[in-house]
């Protein structure tokens, strides 16, 4: 099968997110099965044009804005000739409205709604624009189906109306991971692994810490990964005059895992997700994730059992104290983090390129 996939970013654009992950991990065992995949995404300074990436073939053109229209551009002039099977358009917020040129068989993939957060990310007419656009995908993709990676967003986009959505969820590299929770730091450490974003509300992270050092004194903070929010999170640690946190930057996937195994917690304080692949990464190195009651999260973390979800939405007072609960209580965090050893176990990137080939195929058919 011919596939050509449009997505904003691709995995090596330096804002790459779990998105990306997703389609990548995805795409690359589709390409082993003999499908033929083209993935359409904005440049990036430095950026080629043209890439080749295990078997994916990359094309980039224009930017963060502009690749909405470069997709439309490129479609009418290069890709309406290549036979493309299957179209998948991948939506972060704005669509690339493909069934209005679009006639081949269409796959739409939504990890969440962005809904609020285009203004935590955006000033407040871009805010406005992304909302509205974002509105418009009911009436536009009526008649297209949707592939999601959880309950919680299925049920937002069929709140608004999208009849055929199916899950197909996010999944781990299992040969990398040990299922073991050893080589816990010696002192109780906090971890956050993501892009540094608004939206991933780490100032509520840093603000808990601040109020769980009071009680607590021996406890670190890592943070790990970088965006354009980093800045504001180191003045606002100088600020609270916080110590034992470090700002890790950008790490790879091997020291992405050592500090996974390291640590004694996860913190995912976002005001969404789609899913949170690191939370399940985290899992299976038995460590265990606390987050906010959150869209997404609350699919990935199974309250009381693999973790631990704080009801009171946006308090770092509350998020201090459970915190506290937490890295103070040794039954606790065994007992959590055997039961997220388990969890992760069960998700797998083959089974999930399986079932979304499956997907494919049937669309193909149709």
């Amino acid at each position: 099968m011919k596939i050509l996939i449009l997505n904003w970013r691709c995995p090596k654009h330096p804002e790459a997110g779990g998105a990306e992950k997703y389609l990548y991990e995805i795409s690359k065992r589709l390409v082993k099965k003999g499908h033929e995949i083209v993935w359409f995404s904005a440049n990036f300074q430095r950026g080629e044009s043209v890439d080749i990436l295990d078997g994916i073939k990359f094309v980039r053109r224009g930017g963060r804005y502009s690749v909405y229209l470069y997709s439309l551009f490129s479609f009418l002039q290069s890709f309406k000739k290549d036979n493309f099977q299957v179209i998948i358009d991948n939506i972060n917020g704005v669509p690339f409205f493909t069934p209005l040129y679009v006639k081949q068989p269409k796959l739409a993939i939504v990890h969440h709604l962005m809904k609020e957060q285009f203004f935590k990310e955006l000033p407040l007419p871009l805010g406005i624009v992304g909302y509205s656009l974002e509105r418009t995908i009911p009436f536009c993709y009526s008649r297209v189906p949707f592939v999601t990676v959880s309950d919680s967003s299925k049920r937002e986009l069929m709140a608004m109306g999208i009849k055929r959505v199916e899950i197909v969820p996010n999944g781990i590299e299992s040969r990398f991971f040990n299922f073991k929770a050893i080589n816990k730091a010696d002192a109780p450490t906090i971890l956050f692994l993501g892009r540094l974003k608004k939206y991933k509300r780490v100032d509520l992270l840093l603000k808990a810490f601040s109020l769980l050092k009071k009680k607590l004194n021996s406890a670190n903070l890592w943070i790990a990964g970088d965006g354009d929010y980093r800045a504001e999170l180191e003045k606002l640690a100088i600020k609270l005059d916080i110590k034992n946190v470090v700002f890790w930057g950008y790490v790879d996937e091997k020291k992405k895992r050592e500090l996974l195994r390291k640590s004694w917690v996860l913190v995912m304080p976002s005001l969404r997700e789609g899913w949170g692949i690191t939370v399940i990464e985290a899992n299976a190195c038995g460590t265990p994730c606390i987050a906010y009651d959150v869209s997404g999260l609350r699919d990935s973390i199974k309250n009381g059992k693999t973790g631990i979800l704080v009801r009171e939405n946006g308090n770092e007072e509350k998020l201090a104290e459970v915190l506290y609960q937490f890295l103070t209580n040794s039954t606790l965090r065994q007992r959590l983090s055997q039961n997220a050893i388990e969890w992760a176990r069960q998700f797998s990137w083959d089974r999930s390129a399986e079932k979304f080939e499956r997907i494919l195929l049937n669309l193909q058919q149709k």
